[in-house]
């Protein structure tokens, strides 16, 4: 079913200089099986398309994925223009966006 990702999971973002990270966790071990078969570097960039350089890190024991954004603030908060100079919106703009997520997953 396509829904917006915060209907399964949870996230928190924030920012370090002109880089940001993003935290997405999962409240089952089904669903961040496919978390963490989906949520891929290249899909994060299609959801979050202004994301250019990112990592991603898992961290199955709290059945989560950390991406560290590269540059998305350019020189830092001071100098940026974005919507959300800091970063903390992130971890909700991914929420937001729709993706198609197995029916036997969903509450």
């Amino acid at each position: 079913m396509r829904v917006p990702l915060g209907t399964l999971f949870g996230a928190r973002s924030g920012d370090k200089g002109g880089d940001a990270n993003i935290g997405v966790w999962a409240r089952s071990d089904e669903a961040y099986a496919w978390l963490r078969a989906t949520l891929t570097e290249d899909l994060l960039k299609t959801l979050l398309p202004e994301v250019r350089d990112v990592s991603r890190y898992e961290l199955p024991n709290l059945r989560a994925l950390n991406f560290v954004v590269r540059g998305i603030l350019g020189d830092g908060v001071a100098a940026s223009t974005r919507f959300d100079p800091q970063g903390k919106a992130l971890g909700e703009w991914l929420r937001s966006r729709v993706v198609d997520i197995p029916d036997e997953l969903l509450p």
